[in-house]
């Protein structure tokens, strides 16, 4: 089911599995700005949930105050059935985080990192677990190389294998493919989804639509505020946008004279194409029709998450200044 933040009253649908993050009205204030704004938020057990939104947005403030590491200045709920307010301790000890920035030591070597984090845990097979992780991880031939000559795939092994050095329950990562490259992200991808296989629940931040699309459910929020929730199909049919593709020469050209016009919203390139999208059909089939001729063939086609996001962003008011 789409939920909004303008539809407190509908009811969720009941949950098939058990719910690790159930929480409402979680709030963070700096100041007079409040860069999180009353959200409330529902994942459950083994789900890969993607939270989306624009630089800024208060995406990661929401997880620190999930994992204990910012107190809400209100709000309620559970983390993993512990109290997100009173019981963030031990929250913080079940849980996985991964940061935007690699956070580990770059004079020390992939195993000693692991070893560190064993210790920071208090774990008292922390060889044994330093040794499954590498493995796990496809970092047992490179253990000994140092951390600080790791491509940004290889650091990104590390940190996840940090993260799950202790068997979290919630795994929160935060934007962790950022600068990586295609093959390292799928390889990625490939073992978070083995992970949500073996009933680990992980809540993820992406700015990538092709991530997004790998997500079982997603959340969008904007300048902290939670604007829709739900399946990637429920997202983007929310939005209600009309969108069609049209090819031909001087699109550049094309697109320039059609933004702007009643009933366009977006006019974006996507390869050798050129799509436009609105939220009115009419007014939308209306801009486009004097461009209908022979050099340019139109097709209408079914509008993607990305269309839908940069519609919720566009539709969005920065809160910088509030």
């Amino acid at each position: 089911m789409v939920t909004t933040e303008k539809k407190h009253d509908l009811l969720p649908d009941m949950p098939d599995r058990p719910l690790v993050i159930d929480v409402s009205g979680m709030t963070k204030r700096f100041g007079n700005r409040t860069v999180v704004n009353k959200i409330g938020l529902q994942v459950e057990e083994g789900d890969i949930y993607g939270f989306l939104g624009p630089n800024g947005s208060g995406k990661t403030t929401f997880i620190r105050m999930l994992c204990g590491i910012l107190r809400a200045d209100a709000g309620s709920g559970t983390c993993l059935g512990y109290d997100v307010i009173k019981e963030s301790g031990t929250i913080k000890e079940q849980v996985g985080y991964m940061t935007q920035r690699f956070s580990f030591y770059e004079d020390l070597s992939i195993a000693e990192n692991l070893d560190f984090v064993g210790r920071i845990y208090g774990l008292g097979n922390r060889r044994e677990a330093v040794q499954q992780s590498l493995q796990r991880l496809g970092l047992k031939d490179r253990q000994h190389q140092l951390a600080g000559s790791l491509s940004g795939g290889w650091k990104q092994r590390l940190a996840l294998a940090a993260c799950l050095i202790h068997q979290p329950k919630l795994l929160l990562l935060d934007e962790p493919t950022a600068g990586v490259d295609p093959k390292a992200r799928r390889q990625f991808w490939e073992q978070i989804q083995d992970l949500a296989n073996e009933g680990l629940t992980v809540l993820i931040t992406t700015h990538y639509m092709d991530e997004a699309e790998r997500c079982n459910h997603l959340a969008y929020i904007a300048y902290g505020n939670l604007l829709i929730q739900g399946s990637v199909g429920e997202v983007i049919a929310y939005t209600h946008l009309s969108t069609w593709s049209v090819s031909g020469p001087s699109l550049q050209t094309l697109a320039h004279e059609l933004r702007g016009r009643p009933g366009v919203e977006q006019a974006v390139a996507f390869g050798t194409a050129l799509h436009l999208s609105g939220s009115d059909p009419r007014a939308l089939e209306e801009a486009i029709a004097p461009y209908r001729t022979k050099g340019y063939p139109w097709k209408q086609i079914q509008s993607g998450l990305e269309d839908a996001f940069i519609h919720l962003m566009d539709n969005s008011k920065d809160n910088y200044s509030s």
